[in-house]
C-alpha cells in the first residue's frame, strides 16, 4: 500500500505536461551569487553552466575538490562553445561540502560566510539514491542523512545571508518517489529511522524525498514575511549518476531496464534542469509571489503526495531536524 491509491499518483502526468522553460528564457544573472550542491556532475553541473553562462557567480559545493575542478574546467570550456554571449571568464568556485557529516557540512556553510558574499540562488540538487543500508558519520540512515539532514544543516546555516540578499530562491530537489511511500512507514517514523527493518532501500530513498518536501513547506512558512522563495522540483526521469548503485541493489537485469528505460523516455540532463533552472531564475516565481510549492517537468505546478501537504508532519520533521542538529554539532 502506497500514500495514494493509484489513480491519486501524480508522477505519471511528468509525461502530459508542456514544457513551459527553456534556456533562452533564463534572464541575464549579472550580480548574482549562486551555490550548487552535487554540482560537478549529472543535474548540480548542467544548473550550474546554465546560471554562470548567464552571468551569475556559482560557487560548486562538492564533496571532492579534483572532480569539482575538474568540472570547473569543462563547464568552461562547454559554456564558450554553447554561450556565445556569456561572459569570457565565467566565475566558478569550489566550495568544499559533505553532506555525510553534519559538522563538516555546517562548516562549509560557515566558510562561504566567510567570503562575505551575498547569497541569491541556493540550489540543494545533491542527493543519492537506492543505496545500500547504512549510517552517516552522525549515526543516521544514509540516504535521509545525504538527502534530507545535510541539506537540512547547510541551509538554515546559511539562512541569514540568504535573507540579507533577497529577493532570493531556494530550490529543494525532490522526486516522484516520495508518492511511492509503503503506508506502513506512516510518513516517517522517526522513532525507527535508523533501523534497517523492512524497508527496501528505494523505501528509504522514497522517506528522503518526502522530507525535502516536508522541509521546504515548513521553511516557507517560516520565510512567508520575506522575499525568499523556496520552492521544490522533481526534474523527472533523467539519466545521471544518482542510479548508480542500482546493479548492486537492483541485480544486472534490473540495471539494464533501467538504463533502457531512460534511454526511452529519460531527459537529458540539460532539460532535467530546467525546472530547477525556472525555480532558481525565473521572473515569474517573484512576480507570482510562488514559494513552497511542487514543481514537475518542465516547470509545471502540482499537487505533491498527502503526506507531503501534512503541516503537523513538516513540523515534526523540523523539530527533529533542528533537535538532531543541534544534538550533533560542535559550534
Amino acid at each position: 500500500m502506497f500514500t495514494n491509491s493509484w489513480s491519486q499518483l501524480a508522477w505519471w502526468k511528468t509525461y502530459f505536461t508542456p514544457n513551459r522553460y527553456s534556456h533562452d528564457q533564463i534572464p541575464d544573472l549579472t550580480g548574482k551569487v549562486a551555490i550548487v550542491t552535487g554540482a560537478n556532475t549529472g543535474l548540480g553541473y548542467a544548473t550550474t553552466i546554465a546560471l554562470a553562462a548567464h552571468g551569475a557567480q556559482v560557487f560548486l559545493a562538492c564533496r571532492s575538490q579534483q572532480r569539482a575542478e575538474d568540472a570547473i574546467e569543462r563547464a568552461k570550456a562547454e559554456i564558450r562553445v554553447k554561450y556565445p554571449n556569456a561572459p569570457k571568464d565565467p566565475q566558478l568556485e569550489f566550495l568544499k561540502l559533505d553532506l555525510n557529516d553534519m559538522n563538516k557540512t555546517y562548516q562549509a556553510a560557515k566558510e562561504f560566510l566567510g567570503k562575505g558574499l551575498p547569497l541569491h540562488i541556493l540550489v540543494n540538487n545533491s542527493g543519492i539514491m537506492n543505496t545500500p543500508f547504512g549510517l552517516s558519520a552522525d549515526g543516521i540512515e544514509a540516504q535521509f542523512a545525504v538527502n534530507h539532514m545535510g541539506h537540512f544543516v547547510f541551509t538554515t546555516a546559511l539562512l541569514d545571508r540568504i535573507k540579507e540578499s533577497q529577493p532570493s530562491r531556494i530550490v529543494i530537489l525532490s522526486a516522484m518517489g516520495h508518492e511511492l511511500l509503503p503506508t506502513k512507514m506512516n510518513g516517517i517514523d522517526f522513532a525507527t529511522l535508523n533501523q534497517q527493518g523492512n524497508f527496501s532501500s528505494f523505501n528509504r530513498y522514497s522517506r528522503s524525498k518526502l522530507a525535502n518536501i516536508l522541509f521546504a513547506k515548513a521553511l516557507a512558512r517560516r520565510l512567508a514575511n520575506e522575499r525568499v522563495y523556496v520552492n521544490v522540483a522533481h526534474p523527472g526521469l533523467v539519466a545521471t549518476e544518482i542510479g548508480r548503485s542500482s546493479k548492486d541493489m537492483m541485480g544486472t537485469v534490473g540495471d539494464k531496464a533501467g538504463q533502457l528505460l531512460n534511454a526511452v523516455m529519460g531527459y537529458s540532463a540539460e532539460e532535467g534542469a530546467l525546472t530547477q533552472l525556472y525555480l532558481a531564475t525565473s521572473p515569474e516565481i517573484e512576480n507570482r509571489d510562488v514559494t513552497g510549492q511542487y514543481f514537475i517537468p518542465i516547470a509545471n505546478e502540482i499537487q505533491p503526495s498527502r503526506y507531503a501537504r501534512d503541516e503537523e508532519l513538516q513540523e515534526k520533521l523540523w523539530m527533529f531536524s533542528e533537535n538532531l542538529a543541534r544534538e550533533k554539532i560542535k559550534v
